[in-house]
């Protein structure tokens, strides 16, 4: 790899980063909705907010993040969300009752929604243009990794140390 900065090879590890572990809590929480709901004392339709809100965050924020990044700079904006995503991500495992999980899993994907976008531009940034295909494969893998990761690890942090247990991984 051919770059002008010698810190591209770290600035690309933590954009894959977290580009899969943005991918991966989108899935980890389906494997951990039966437990969460005799935890929670919550129905299907409830728990289903738990996906949802995150979701829609997620699409809420994704178009918005280069705006954001422009506005604040694209280094602030990141490191911002990388902070917020992982400290809302402890909030979850530490949620006393559904309401507050839904809070903070919403505010946990505007946080989180803002990763992949901006992890893509970043990995793009660390390659001259004629390697563009690389970036592109090295931004792939992670995104193509992360749905299949999220329900195996869902399922055993679950079985293994409860459904708190998911949000943990972000740290």
């Amino acid at each position: 790899m051919e770059t002008e900065n010698s810190k591209a090879p770290l600035i690309i590890f933590v954009a894959v980063l977290a580009s899969l572990l943005e991918i991966i809590d989108t899935s980890i929480v389906n494997v951990a909705l039966p437990t969460m709901m005799g935890n929670l004392g919550a129905t299907l339709e409830d728990i289903s907010m738990v996906i949802t809100g995150y979701a829609i965050a997620n699409a809420v924020i994704l178009p918005l993040s280069a705006w954001l990044g422009e506005k604040f700079g694209r280094r602030r904006y990141y490191l911002t969300c990388i902070g917020l995503f992982t400290l809302t991500s402890v909030a979850c495992g530490l949620a006393p009752n559904l309401q507050f999980l839904i809070v903070f899993r919403i505010l946990q994907g505007l946080a989180g929604g803002a990763l992949l976008p901006t992890s893509q531009t970043l990995i793009y940034e660390q390659f001259p243009k004629e390697k563009a295909g690389l970036a592109g494969a090295i931004f792939g893998m992670s995104v193509m990794v992360g749905p299949a990761l999220g329900p195996v690890l869902g399922g055993f942090l679950t079985d293994q140390f409860g459904w708190r247990s998911i949000f943990n991984i972000n740290l």
